[in-house]
């Protein structure tokens, strides 16, 4: 069986290819620095067992480098969470039982219902679902309290990320010792208690060495004052392109790795993972969603941009997480054209902070950022067009509209 071995990756191909079309490129190619952006795209081609291998190109790749990760952090989360269900080996116990959550703690808070849901009731299928549809904060830190600070960066390092740490909750100012403590959760099938999780504590620090951490001449405080000190990313989650696009990639072709790197999940986990990266908020009931406030292209950064009005390409589907915070727009796909063949891997970060004050919600996203992923997500799309494969791939167990 074919495995995945360390890949050497070429760092010459990208920037020619950016340098080609600077009427795309060169507001951003003109400060590639300044825009703190990295890019990793990967070519898959197919063997006659359809087992996929892979040829990576890099563009200012550095795993030392620190950009804010966002809600990518998010992707790896739901798939932990998901296997932490298979690992427990309880009766009872899906990814669909009910759940409760207490708290035990300073600022914890509990949670009882969710609207969202069918039966108005919590449960990790529930949360994956909306994390992977709009990127659900609050579904993120209801995961992380599940899987627990610990075995979340344990299970990390299992799965050979070496750049990374997930250490907080996102969105509500979570640091220090909060972050290191999490909560009680039940879960349940009416008055029975199928599973009793008590609340957590993490003493760990997880250190990386990281640079570029400290950034900017200022920020806004919680009283919206400018404070004229640099910002710190110090001690917060990072989430270096490389993990993520091989997290994605264990995610999507487990079959490429030996069966000891490859995540406990059952056939329809890796269904409901597929199936909710890839959908549009209109095609979701459970839960539902206002589509003036989440258009059809809401998450596909890469490709679509943040465009509101871009017409869906019937035969692409995307299977991504992207991450969008402090002027940093991140995005991890694999980009799939049914009717053409074609399949790629591309992750790109990139940041527009022109005032240098972060905490203020001036960034430039959509003059800066967010073409720059529709621009890079069509140009390496165009190029898949041209390129000649030996071996038609069979995409079919992406195809959830068959």
């Amino acid at each position: 069986m074919s495995k995945v071995l360390a890949q050497t990756v070429d760092t010459v191909y990208l920037e020619k290819l950016l340098q080609s079309r600077p009427d795309l490129f060169q507001q951003v190619l003109n400060h590639p620095t300044k825009h703190e952006i990295q890019i990793l795209y990967t070519q898959i081609d197919r063997d006659k067992d359809n087992i996929p291998h892979f040829k990576s190109f890099g563009y200012r790749l550095n795993p030392n480098w620190y950009f804010y990760p966002a809600s990518t952090v998010k992707l790896p989360t739901a798939i932990l969470a998901l296997e932490k269900i298979n690992d427990l080996q309880i009766a009872g116990l899906t990814r669909d039982t009910p759940l409760r959550i207490d708290s035990a703690f300073e600022k914890q808070t509990k949670v009882s219902i969710d609207t969202s849901a069918a039966n108005g009731l919590p449960s990790i299928a529930q949360y994956v679902k909306k994390i992977l549809l709009t990127s659900d904060n609050d579904a993120q830190n209801r995961l992380f309290e599940f899987i627990g600070r610990a075995e979340l960066n344990a299970k990390l390092k299992k799965y050979g990320v070496k750049h990374s740490r997930i250490v907080n909750r996102l969105a509500i100012g979570d640091k220090g010792i909060w972050a290191k403590h999490t909560n009680p959760i039940t879960f349940y099938v009416g008055d029975r208690i199928i599973y009793s999780q008590k609340a957590q504590f993490d003493s760990k620090e997880y250190p990386i060495q990281l640079e570029n951490t400290v950034q900017g001449k200022g920020y806004m405080n919680d009283n919206e004052e400018i404070v004229n000190e640099p910002w710190s990313f110090e001690g917060l989650n990072a989430y270096a392109l490389e993990d993520q696009q091989l997290i994605l990639k264990k995610l999507l072709f487990p079959e490429a790795f030996k069966p000891k790197d490859r995540f406990n999940l059952h056939v329809d986990d890796y269904s409901l993972l597929y199936d909710y990266m890839s959908r549009y908020p209109f095609e979701s009931d459970f839960p539902k969603y206002d589509t003036t406030e989440f258009w059809p292209t809401y998450s596909k950064l890469l490709f679509y941009g943040r465009d509101k009005k871009a017409a869906l390409n019937p035969n692409i589907r995307i299977f991504n997480k992207y991450g969008d915070s402090y002027g940093y727009n991140i995005d991890n796909a694999y980009i799939v054209d049914f009717e053409h063949g074609v399949e790629f891997l591309l992750a790109v970060v990139v940041q527009s902070n022109e005032n240098g004050i972060y905490n203020d919600g001036i960034y430039e996203y959509e003059t800066v950022t967010y073409p720059f992923l529709k621009n890079m997500g069509q140009l390496i799309y165009q190029e898949e067009l041209k390129r000649t494969k030996k071996l038609k791939p069979d995409l079919s167990k992406f195809d959830f509209n068959k």
